[in-house]
């Protein structure tokens, strides 16, 4: 995956969000504690600080306080969204392929955060569909590459979309488990073990 996907998906997601500008942002989304317009702010900061763990390498940086201000007018955070898709695209598509960032789900290389970012924006601004009553569809193409580059263990011959919420806790996928503590797999796809790691003991615990 490179910076043209993530340039797709933010294109995908933009344009939903500018269809619903002028609804009201400060609803709550049922089942989370945020507004809708925390959640599209929270996808920028998130898109933002993937290009900055990618670009500092493998130490951890949390020399900043990165926000993006949900009180802004709705077309700004979704202006913000887009420019920040860009920043990381380039950055991604700049990276050495041996470059590895830092993430707590793994050594992610330049594709596991891009798809990271894919993931966040494609999954959040379905949030934003259910805060108010809209239903977000990204095409399946976009979708099953989210799917295939973080989740190597999800199923392959069920709909993309909804593989990719059930991938990430937001859906039921008939015959298949319920997904909780769901991690992604954010190192490169050969250094995947073929286990899904939401089922791996923690240790720690």
């Amino acid at each position: 995956m490179d910076g043209s996907v993530v340039l797709r998906v933010a294109d995908e997601c933009a344009g939903f969000l500018d269809s619903v500008v002028d609804q009201d942002w400060t609803a709550p989304i049922p089942g989370m504690e945020w507004t809708v317009a925390q959640v599209v702010a929270h996808m920028s900061e998130c898109v933002l600080w993937y290009s900055i763990d990618l670009a500092a390498g493998e130490r951890v940086l949390d020399t900043m306080e990165m926000r993006v201000r949900p009180e802004s007018e709705a077309i700004d955070l979704v202006a913000t969204l887009r420019s920040a898709a860009g920043v990381l695209a380039r950055v991604v598509d700049g990276m050495p392929p041996e470059s590895r960032g830092w993430h707590p789900h793994g050594r992610a290389d330049a594709s596991g955060f891009a798809a990271m970012a894919c993931d966040e924006m494609l999954v959040h601004t379905a949030d934003v569909g259910h805060g108010l009553g809209r239903e977000f569809a990204p095409s399946a193409e976009l979708s099953d590459a989210t799917v295939r580059r973080l989740f190597p263990w999800a199923p392959t011959d069920t709909d993309r979309w909804t593989t990719l919420l059930w991938a990430n806790g937001r859906a039921d996928l008939p015959g298949h488990e319920r997904q909780v503590d769901w991690k992604w797999h954010c190192a490169p796809l050969d250094e995947w073990d073929g286990v899904n790691p939401s089922k791996v003991p923690d240790l720690k615990a």
